[in-house]
């Protein structure tokens, strides 16, 4: 299926053609890696051109390893969108932290991303520990330049944490957009001469229900903040494809009563302002009508358990 920017998101196993690269061309993955919150999944929706990842001003939005993937004349790059590394609360925390640290060994570079607009902190200073200890090219970028203040010297801080292991730096923001266009030649002169690892015009190896399903969960962060912070899971139950809309059903997941009835909210009034923010990003996702129907559902301490965690999709990465 393709959007209206002709990007496709789920290949045919039956038409997919992988074509041959030509002569010099380079190809590996790029893992970001980084606080949470700093920026990393608009930067990766802005470098592949079309939002893949949500972006919440609630920390600690993604979970999954997303891949994100930009192919252009002379090189095709594939971003691995990893969760904030942080000091795990439960054992979703843990899970998510282990697979962000695999993600740092199985990549070709790794973009180390900072929040250039707050001084460089504890969480920047572990992860650069962290990184000290790989083989893996290292970048260090430092986002949100364009929230920086004048003379306040915040870039000398990151400088400190890259000098030692002789770190490329750089500056962008992907907000706006500045920078990024060195910051992609920058990340380009790192990787060595490969093929085309997917279609040159596929731009994440997600399936379409698991961005349906991220995308309802970034309208839960957005509409509910801190009531219902991050016990929310999302599974798409029901989708079919009708010739003038798309219906689906999804079920969402919550830890106690209490937050299903925050997600419902008052006769309904919230879980429909959920699903109707929903449905227009979803719309926009797929390029046609969509009819969008939500549950919700009470698992209780789904976090804790190893089985409830992979039920819903999450699971260490071998």
């Amino acid at each position: 299926m393709e959007d209206s920017n002709n990007f496709t998101l789920i290949p045919d196993a039956d038409t997919v053609m992988i074509p041959q690269a030509p002569e010099g061309f380079k190809s590996g993955f790029v893992g970001i890696i980084g606080r949470p919150n700093v920026g990393k999944s608009t930067l990766m929706n802005e470098l592949v051109g079309q939002k893949i990842a949500i972006t919440s001003p609630v920390a600690q939005t993604t979970r999954n390893r997303l891949q994100g993937i930009l192919t252009t004349d002379n090189a095709q790059l594939i971003f691995v969108d990893t969760p904030g590394i942080h000091k795990p609360h439960h054992q979703l925390g843990k899970v998510l932290v282990q697979n962000a640290k695999i993600a740092i060994e199985a990549v070709d570079v790794v973009l180390f991303v900072v929040d250039g607009a707050t001084p460089a902190g504890g969480g920047d200073r572990y992860i650069s520990n962290l990184l000290s200890q790989t083989s893996t090219p290292v970048i260090l970028g430092i986002n949100k330049s364009d929230l920086q203040s004048p003379g306040k010297g915040l870039d000398e801080g990151y400088h400190q944490l890259a000098d030692p292991h002789n770190w490329q730096v750089t500056k962008f923001s992907a907000l706006t957009g500045d920078g990024l266009a060195t910051l992609q030649e920058q990340l380009i002169d790192r990787l060595e001469q490969g093929p085309y690892y997917y279609p040159p015009n596929l731009v994440t190896d997600q399936p379409e229900r698991f961005i349906m399903g991220e995308l309802i969960r970034e309208q839960i962060l957005l509409l509910t903040r801190q009531e219902v912070p991050h016990s929310v899971a999302i599974t798409i139950d029901a989708v079919e494809e009708e010739p003038k809309i798309t219906r689906i059903l999804a079920t969402i997941h919550v830890e106690r009563e209490s937050q299903k009835g925050i997600l419902i909210g008052k006769k309904g009034s919230m879980l429909k302002s959920i699903g109707s923010a929903a449905r227009q990003q979803i719309q926009k996702l797929i390029a046609g009508k969509v009819y969008l129907e939500l549950f919700v559902k009470v698992q209780p301490k789904w976090r804790q358990s190893r089985l409830r965690l992979a039920e819903l999709g999450y699971r260490l990465e071998e």
